[in-house]
């Protein structure tokens, strides 16, 4: 099956295997047909092509990625594999995050996103100590460069401590807001933190801007950030949406009272997005020992409450994930092992692609007659397929028409990875 051997205009994908799910059905793949006329999905008909059973997947949604951080590794890798030093090392990297830099790198991996059939990307963006300057004009640049083919959403990364009412937290949201983006914090444990989700939520709330947190992103028990968050939603009343990703010390408390939590983030309405393959590499690295623990949330369990979770790519070849390419079908293939998303539901494939575009307002996914035929095609006819290869034949159309899939390559960025 090769994307020169499609018609156009006109034509039918016949015998292919859909999620059910995304066609509003009970089960798990289903064999049907798919009709495309010109850019638009439509009922079968004109010429007749045999798929065979070929798995057919709409358009992906990669939440929560680091577009600005992407590919630093050749000249800044982590030393250790640990958080501290991946967080060190992107900050001594900031000195050299020019535009002209940051630009490069973030066209590399939408770049990778748009050929593996990401449509949607939301990514969060470094704004301390005035980097935001540089970054977030970068960001609305490459936004409207990419328009029609990946659309871009941003959110402002800074940490808790450095929230105010005044100074650089407030100057950085109001370019936020001029932006169209979205209002980002980091949180961990510190005394006044109830107090910062106040006024942060305050602040979003007044600006009409939507909030996006780093959540307990380590395996401390005591770290319960996610449970504060929830309440202030619920105490201050803000309804706009929230997306909490990583939470990751939920899975490391006593049962009781994480369900606890879990009970509060679904009576919040929360979004949670889960970023296995980075919290596998991250977490629970201790040097010389073999890692116990799997690093990511409770998701099944969010799941059974009715909270809309979501999987991400998260970093791509930066000091806090040295691997990855943007590619959803790699977190679909590695969350699936590493959250055991298999002989747990038939419809664990909305979390990588309808919940995630609900959770950020992006266009939902749509495999109905009048909907944009923009389809991921693949030779594989069942998950066990699907998962087994890197499914790196894969058909990506947009519009109804096949694209080049051909991949940047790394020399592009050489010339950034001089140190000195």
């Amino acid at each position: 099956m090769d994307f020169k051997t499609l018609p156009s205009g006109r034509f039918t994908l016949k015998d292919v295997s859909v999620p059910a799910c995304l066609l509003g059905r009970e089960g798990d793949l289903i064999r049907t047909d798919i009709g495309i006329d010109g850019d638009v999905i439509a009922a079968p008909g004109g010429e007749t092509v045999d798929m065979k059973g070929a798995m057919v997947l709409p358009s992906f949604t990669d939440m929560h990625t680091h577009l600005d951080k992407g590919h630093i590794w050749p000249r800044s890798p982590n030393p250790d594999g640990t958080f501290d030093g991946a967080l060190s090392t992107v900050r001594a990297d900031h000195a050299i995050w020019t535009a002209e830099d940051v630009s490069a790198r973030m066209e590399f991996s939408l770049k990778c996103a748009y050929a593996h059939g990401t449509r949607q990307v939301r990514t969060h963006i470094d704004s301390l100590d005035g980097q935001y300057q540089r970054s977030w004009p970068v960001v609305v640049e490459m936004r409207e460069k990419w328009a029609g083919k990946v659309d871009l959403q941003a959110v402002s990364l800074m940490s808790c401590d450095r929230f105010g009412t005044d100074g650089e937290f407030a100057a950085l949201a109001e370019v936020v807001e001029e932006a169209g983006g979205v209002l980002g914090l980091v949180t961990y444990p510190i005394p006044d933190l109830p107090r910062i989700l106040t006024g942060f939520f305050e602040m979003a709330g007044k600006m009409g801007l939507s909030v996006d947190f780093h959540t307990d992103e380590t395996m401390d028990p005591g770290s319960e950030t996610l449970r504060m968050i929830a309440e202030a939603v619920i105490e201050t009343g803000y309804d706009l949406p929230v997306v909490v990703g990583h939470c990751c010390s939920v899975s490391t408390q006593e049962e009781s009272r994480a369900f606890d939590t879990l009970d509060l983030v679904a009576r919040a309405g929360l979004n949670a997005v889960s970023l296995p393959m980075c919290n596998q590499y991250l977490q629970d690295r201790t040097p010389g020992r073999t890692p116990r623990r799997r690093g990511v949330t409770l998701v099944h369990e969010m799941k059974d409450r009715g909270i809309n979770v979501s999987f991400a790519s998260d970093n791509t070849r930066d000091p806090f994930y040295a691997y990855g390419d943007l590619d959803m079908v790699e977190v679909m293939r590695e969350a699936t092992r590493i959250a055991h998303l298999d002989h747990s539901g038939t419809n664990w494939v909305k979390a990588f692609t309808s919940n995630p575009a609900q959770a950020c307002d992006f266009m939902a996914p749509d495999l109905s007659p009048g909907a944009s035929a923009d389809l991921t095609i693949f030779k594989a006819r069942t998950w066990t397929e699907l998962f087994s290869r890197p499914q790196s034949d894969r058909i990506v159309l947009r519009d109804g028409t096949a694209i080049d899939r051909t991949l940047p390559d790394y020399a592009e960025l050489d010339h950034l990875m001089r140190t000195s």
